[in-house]
């Protein structure tokens, strides 16, 4: 595994960390690759029982990082390393628990929406500027959101681009629970803990009968990806990241 994302194995708990804190876990090409090993290899490992993605540091994730776009679109479109981690989050028959803290953005809050079990700190905030850079949502996103939250909750996050708080988020049924920032973790854990305690085969059968839908969330992150390849390479997208860059000198 790279430095960039740490994988701990304790009991039946597989934490999966983004640890980039200096570029606030901005999810780098690499970083999709060893995410996306760590998910299979947990869902292949009868000992792995569920599966927490955490953080290092105060923001969750700051989303794609911009300067992979940026060669993404200059190269033909979105890296085949990326699409396999959202189709291998979607596949996952472990039960997945997310720890946020501070802020979510993007792929940040889309992953989200696949998780079991969400544990927010109370100075976390969800946020989809996808449209913003030229872009539609992915992760099959356009399909869960107003499935989670209703059309107009969705719309508003993922077109508007409106950010959550963690109390929003809870109420828009994303969000499982809201403690202390630092507490975070520890609440994360726990739950992950109680669900590995419980009959595997069970937790299998009855999460694999209330996620029914995978082939449609497989479909729509295949038309989504088809869509998001075309806009990458627009001129608007281009346009959107010289102006996201300008501003970041």
């Amino acid at each position: 595994m790279s430095d960039a994302v740490a994988v701990i194995d304790d009991g039946g708990v597989r934490t999966i960390r983004l640890n980039r804190p200096e570029k606030k876990n901005a999810l780098t090409l690499a970083m999709y690759l060893e995410m996306t090993r760590a998910l299979k290899e947990a869902d292949a490992a009868d000992a792995t029982r569920c599966v927490v993605i955490a953080s290092t540091g105060g923001t969750f994730c700051a989303g794609n990082d911009i300067t992979d776009f940026l060669k993404a679109s200059a190269g033909g479109g979105l890296d085949p390393r990326a699409h396999e981690f959202l189709l291998a989050l979607a596949r996952c028959r472990k039960p997945l628990v997310a720890a946020v803290r501070g802020a979510a953005v993007g792929v940040g809050t889309t992953m989200l929406l696949h998780c079991d079990h969400v544990v927010a700190g109370a100075d976390a905030t969800l946020s989809t500027p996808f449209l913003k850079l030229g872009l539609i949502p992915e992760a099959a996103s356009t399909l869960l959101a107003p499935m989670r939250m209703g059309h107009s909750r969705a719309f508003s996050l993922l077109v508007m681009g409106r950010p959550l708080t963690a109390v929003d988020a809870r109420e828009a049924g994303i969000v499982n629970t809201v403690v202390a920032p630092d507490a975070v973790e520890e609440a994360a854990l726990k739950a992950a803990r109680e669900i590995a305690a419980l009959p595997p085969t069970t937790v299998a059968v009855t999460r694999g009968l209330m996620r029914g839908h995978l082939d449609a969330i497989l479909k729509q992150i295949e038309a989504e990806s088809s869509h998001f390849r075309d806009l990458l390479q627009s001129d608007e997208a281009r346009a959107a990241f010289a102006a996201f860059l300008a501003r970041k000198k």
